[in-house]
């Protein structure tokens, strides 16, 4: 997709290319890259994904991204987090921490663009920062990500080392047939709500969701939200490694992610375990991660009720 002439029409605005955050700059939301891939457990170039991300951003339309009276957010892009796994002693991923709660500070949803799943790890506890112990967790993705070691199969475990509750996490869209007994009892050891992908067949992706989030944000705590990319069905993510047939759509996924934006405790949103260089011809898997970010952000607008709260900030909702 790099490289493609896009048409100009003033009288249909772009999504993509928003200015640079600043420090000291507050924004309704800000986008920042987490290139993380190196201890996947697949072959994976997905450190390639953010900057594939922000391109295909730009074949979509901004006009969504309107409060109800119609101003538009304020959105900026902070790049990319140096790789998290680079520094194999841990202050990689300390720095990338430190730089999410910096970014979190600064306005009310930040949209990591991963990288792999171990992006997920140093984006919670970014924009969960000292109130791990009421934060909330929400994983949309085919993998419990229970893991043992330091992976992109171990965030969810290593969050609740960190001090999760379980009880306020919830993984929607798990494939039984993708994981083991083990990991799917260790699930239920830790009081982790799960719904498979069997279950939401017969229910509603956007009501499972919200009912998620509600119990995620139970206490009052910022709630983070996982869209590992893996959960969709192969045929409309073919660029995920571990994408299995069967999966949810890409509608599905969608709006799951304009649910989360529009959530009031949602801090943080992160897209991962998309390999750009894997991706089909067309870029679908892509254009879907950009889409969610899209969708997460109209979401966001919604939140606004009155034509003042569409500014920016002196403090995080």
């Amino acid at each position: 997709m790099t490289g493609v002439v896009l048409a100009h029409d003033a009288h249909w605005p772009r999504a993509g290319d928003w200015p640079a955050w600043q420090p000291g700059e507050r924004a309704d939301a800000i986008i920042v890259g987490v290139p993380s891939w190196r201890t996947s457990l697949s072959p994976t170039r997905a450190h390639e994904t953010p900057a594939a991300v922000r391109d295909a951003l730009r074949r979509y339309s901004a006009d969504a991204l309107l409060t109800p009276s119609g101003i538009p957010l304020v959105v900026r892009d902070a790049g990319d987090i140096a790789d998290p796994d680079a520094v194999g002693d841990g202050t990689g991923e300390e720095a990338a921490i430190a730089r999410i709660a910096e970014l979190a500070a600064a306005c009310d949803l930040v949209i990591v663009l991963g990288g792999d799943n171990a992006a997920t790890v140093p984006a919670a506890l970014g924009v969960w920062g000292d109130r791990v112990g009421a934060a909330g967790l929400v994983t949309l993705d085919a993998h419990h990500d229970l893991r043992d070691g330091v992976s992109n199969g171990s965030p969810v475990r290593r969050l609740l080392e960190a001090g999760l509750d379980g009880a306020r996490a919830t993984q929607l869209g798990i494939e039984p047939l993708a994981n083991s007994r083990f990991y799917a009892e260790r699930a239920a050891q830790h009081r982790i709500s799960v719904v498979t992908r069997a279950e939401l067949a017969h229910s509603s992706i956007p009501a499972e969701t919200a009912a998620a989030l509600d119990r995620a944000a139970s206490t009052g705590g910022p709630v983070h939200v996982d869209l590992d990319l893996d959960v969709c069905d192969r045929a409309v993510a073919p660029g995920c490694p571990a994408s299995v047939p069967g999966g949810i759509s890409a509608l599905e996924l969608r709006r799951a992610a304009r649910v989360a934006g529009a959530h009031h405790a949602v801090r943080g949103i992160d897209l991962t375990e998309l390999d750009a260089s894997a991706d089909a011809a067309d870029g679908r898997t892509v254009r879907l991660a950009a889409l969610c970010v899209l969708e997460a952000l109209a979401g966001l607008a919604s939140r606004r009720e009155h034509p003042d709260a569409a500014s920016p900030r002196g403090a995080p909702s």
